[in-house]
Formats: C-alpha cells, structure tokens, sequence
C-alpha cells in the first residue's frame, strides 16, 4: 500500500498534536508538514503537493472553504474536513459524500475516514468528488453581505441594530456580544459567523476574540513582541494579537 502524503491544518496546536499522534498509529500514512492557519495552508499545499488534508473549518482569517476555493482547480487535494460544525452544515458534508470528522473524534472515525480518502485518490471518484467539494464549499460557506439589520431578542424585545453602530464585538463561548456606544448586546452565534457577516471595509477581525469597528479606533499603542493595543474614540482598549498584525498594516499602515 503506498503511504499517504497527509498535510495537517488547524489553528489549535493541541489539536494538531493530537492528529498527530493519531495519525502515526495508522499504517502508511506519512505526515509532509502542519500549519496553524489558512494563509500559510493554500502555498504549503501548493509546494508540498500532498495527497490527502485533514482541514480545520474554523480558523481566523482563511477559513477551511477560503484555503480550498484559493487553489486552483488542478491542484485541489483531497479533503478530510475537521470540524465543530452545527447539524446544518454536517447535513450538508453528507449530502455532498465529503467525507469529516466532527470533534472530538476516535481513532475508528479517523480509520474510517481514511479508508474512504484511499478509495477516492487517484481513481476516477476523485473528479466527482472533487465536483462535489465545490458544491459544498458554494452550499455551505456563509455569504459575505453584510446585513443591514442584526436582530438581538432579550425579555421577550427585539432590537434592530445597524453594523455600523457597532464599536466592537467579544466572543463569548457560544455567544457573541456586541458592544454599541457603551450597551452590550449578547446574541448566540460564532465569532466565525460574525466575521463572515461583518468583516469588510469597517470591521476587521484583530484577534480569536474580538472584531472591531475600524472607524471607532483612536489610536494604535504598540507592545511587546509585536502586539498591539487599540484605543477607541470612548477610551476602550483592545489588545491585537501579533498574527492578525499583516491586516493591522492593510488598514491602519502601521
């Protein structure tokens, strides 16, 4: 049996890890490289070339669907997606036959799911499924309009909030809040979700935790080892993690 060339992809380093040691109990698999985000993921795979990648859904700037509709069609590898995902977008893996692991995944979901990746590489499933992994990246991936209402229910009242009043907003587990001129709202959804919806010409994502009005930041206090604290016009400080310090410079030319 030849060895799979696998390339593994999350922004979690345990989970990486994990994967790792998993991966090393199955036979003829042989590991060519990881990357902690999306951007170093689309020219790793196009120098590596491998033939198999596990891929993480969720990750800060590139998401899993932004690194595969990044790369050409002729250089698409196959795809075992690894993720969080709601029964919404798990459907939809399904329907499709992408194959996925939800986490926490065991060593039998991984075998299994490594079986039907050698029964498609190389062979001519692997054009259908790749025509299948475009479909999905079109079904499932969320668009990027920005709304023109945010609903916020609280004591049986819905609030109607325009994004640009929004100053910033905080990731909180499962929920996220919106912060406007001092009033937090908290509505349940992902922070993925939020960037999806809100990242464009006013908002930018500065870390795991926090997206940000681009237009309410005052000033910029650099720190150590290359961070960053936003001041906004209303005083508030938000720290901005070094790895999202490329987009710091796009917007803000610092």
């Amino acid at each position: 049996m030849n060895a799979l060339h696998v390339l593994i992809v999350d922004d979690e380093p345990l989970a990486r890890e994990r994967l790792r040691r998993m991966l090393s109990d199955q036979e003829s698999v042989r590991i060519v490289g990881e990357c902690s985000h999306g951007g170093e993921a689309i020219p790793a795979i196009q120098t590596l070339c491998p033939d198999l990648v596990f891929l993480d859904v969720q990750m800060p700037e590139v998401d899993g669907f932004g690194v595969i509709a990044a790369l050409p069609l002729e250089t698409r590898p196959a795809v075992i997606f690894t993720t969080a995902y709601d029964k919404f977008a798990l459907r939809a893996f399904d329907v499709h036959a992408v194959d996925y692991l939800l986490k926490p995944f065991d060593k039998d979901r991984l075998a299994a799911a490594l079986s039907r990746a050698r029964r498609v590489i190389g062979k001519p499933e692997a054009a259908k499924a790749q025509d299948q992994l475009n479909q999905l990246i079109e079904d499932v991936r969320p668009s990027k309009t920005i709304p023109d209402r945010i609903s916020v229910k609280n004591a049986g009242r819905i609030t109607l909030i325009k994004p640009e009043d929004i100053d910033w907003v905080e990731a909180s587990d499962n929920y996220v809040t919106l912060h406007v001129n001092k009033v937090s709202h908290m509505i349940r959804e992902t922070m993925n979700s939020m960037e999806t919806q809100l990242v464009g010409k006013k908002f930018l994502r500065i870390s795991r935790s926090i997206i940000v009005n681009v237009e309410r930041v005052k000033e910029m206090q650099p720190m150590f080892h290359g961070d960053f604290v936003l001041v906004l016009h209303d005083g508030t400080k938000l720290n901005a993690s070094r790895n999202y310090r490329d987009k710091l410079k796009t917007v803000f030319g610092v």
